[in-house]
């Protein structure tokens, strides 16, 4: 993979901040759009949701998922040119002992959070990315694999 792809895949994992997530909630197809943060590696993304929410119940340990992250569409560009990464994984649960840790990160990273983190009915979940697609636009398409997401975190910023 160049070097500039790997750089992409580096700045939509770690300058974006919304994710389009899908799961499966009663054998149907279910998406929501979440904020997000890269854990180190760049191979696991947390989420917060509430347990209110549908998609949530697609979020259980060893459930699958798919999620699509895209650099804002400019206007007058070309939406075929649409750079994004879409990513394929496994949710994994959030042990105790790290659900401090990543709390006070994520209101730093999302500060109107700090309302809900201490709230019983939102919870963090792993989504543990295994592979997927980076698109950089049109008919630029390469398939993902693990080393890719420990090349594009070892890139200096």
């Amino acid at each position: 993979m160049e070097h500039n792809d790997l750089k992409l895949l580096r700045d939509l994992l770690t300058g974006e901040k919304l994710l389009t997530l899908a799961v499966v909630v009663d054998d149907a197809p279910v998406a929501g759009v979440l904020p997000f943060r890269a854990e180190t590696g760049l191979r696991s993304l947390l989420v917060h949701t509430s347990t209110l929410a549908r998609h949530s119940r697609g979020l259980a340990p060893g459930a699958r998922f798919s999620a699509a992250i895209h650099l804002p569409l400019a206007p007058g560009v070309d939406a075929l040119q649409s750079q994004r990464v879409v990513l394929e994984g496994e949710v994994e649960a959030v042990p105790a002992e790290e659900r401090e840790a990543i709390a006070s990160a994520w209101v730093e990273a999302f500060p109107s959070a700090a309302m809900t983190v201490g709230l019983g009915d939102f919870l963090f979940h792993r989504l543990r990315v295994e592979g997927g697609r980076l698109i950089s636009g049109f008919a630029r398409a390469a398939a993902l694999q693990p080393g890719h997401f420990a090349a594009a975190a070892a890139l200096d910023a």
